[in-house]
């Protein structure tokens, strides 16, 4: 199941990245999909992905909410952390972490180390 999810991750990137849904684009998707490395050798939980995608739409609400703030009142105070990477995330969990982080505009993932930490960018009220 979760090779699926996987699978249709990278599908869906690759649309969004063409921006063609014509039958040869298709054909050459799934292709591509299928011959990137990483689909099957990390196992994670469909609750993992559930969590994320749930994730993922509660964060549009939120990020309508922090550019309504940042147009009201200025940002000015910057800070740099560094956050913990959840446990037993695979490369598709993490790239979907790091675009929640970055969703919303208070935020920006700078960087992730490989040893289990994101770099983080936010903004602040003065």
């Amino acid at each position: 199941m979760i090779g699926y999810l996987n699978l249709t991750l990278r599908l869906a990137i690759w649309f969004l990245l063409t921006s063609d849904l014509s039958p040869a684009n298709i054909f050459i998707g799934i292709a591509v999909c299928f011959l990137l490395p990483g689909l099957h050798k990390t196992p994670s939980a469909l609750t993992d992905w559930l969590r994320v995608f749930w994730e993922i739409i509660i964060a549009v609400p939120q990020a309508y909410w922090e550019a309504l703030q940042m147009m009201v009142s200025p940002h000015v105070q910057e800070e740099v952390t560094l956050e913990r990477v959840k446990p037993r995330r695979t490369p598709g969990l993490i790239f979907l972490d790091i675009f929640l982080i970055t969703f919303t505009p208070k935020t920006i993932v700078l960087k992730y180390h490989e040893d289990g930490w994101y770099e983080v960018h936010k903004i602040k009220r003065g």
